[in-house]
């Protein structure tokens, strides 16, 4: 194997290793994938959004970031805020179910809406989570900087690894269609959605 195949390897593997554990984007994306909403647009959000934080740590910007603790307390709190009030709205789907069902992304005005909602909503559970920071700018960067020249291979990895994971929940949540036909399998999934929300939301605020 070339030096370059395995610093992309590696890259992959560890890119994959920090997006796989669940959190409040990945839960959105499982939702929004198995309701067929907005799915191309909340994929290539995550997908570039990753890309971008990537780049940035394996430039190095990873000391900046860890430099202004202030503001990862800011983005923390307003984060933290959004997660619970998210998680408070699954949470009444569960209590109040509304009958929601499966969903195209073709139906006129009511689509158009629902998707700037979807956009807006990945926007924030991606960029005011200061783990993403910490995670994917401070320590694959640091990773990637052991790495030397072949640094930007290894970051070319991690992107990948993110894209094929954001791809696979997204596209491939929608063959949990057919077990979730029913409202009662709507409120267990709604129940997953309204715990994470709430759990990372509250660990933000407190500093966990």
């Amino acid at each position: 194997m070339t030096p370059a195949l395995a610093a992309a390897a590696a890259g992959f593997g560890t890119g994959l290793s920090l997006i796989v554990a669940i959190g409040a984007q990945n839960a959105f994306v499982l939702r929004q994938g198995v309701r067929r909403d907005a799915v191309l647009a909340v994929v290539g959000i995550c997908a570039l959004s990753d890309a971008l934080l990537i780049a940035l740590g394996v430039a190095g910007v990873g000391a900046v970031v860890v430099a202004w603790p202030q503001a990862l307390t800011v983005v923390a709190w307003i984060g933290g805020a959004f997660l619970l009030g998210y998680g408070a709205l699954a949470a009444r789907r569960v209590l109040r179910p509304a009958g929601d069902a499966l969903r195209t992304e073709d139906g006129g005005a009511a689509a158009g809406g629902s998707r700037r909602r979807a956009v807006l909503t990945c926007l924030a559970l991606t960029w005011l989570n200061p783990h993403v920071y910490l995670d994917t700018v401070f320590l694959l960067g640091s990773v990637a900087a052991d790495r030397g020249p072949q640094r930007w291979v290894f970051g070319l990895g991690a992107v990948v690894a993110s894209l094929v994971w954001f791809a696979a929940l997204g596209f491939g949540a929608r063959l949990l269609g057919r077990w979730l036909t029913r409202p009662a399998a709507w409120r267990i999934l709604d129940g997953f959605v309204a715990a994470t929300m709430i759990t990372l939301g509250v660990l933000l605020i407190t500093g966990a």
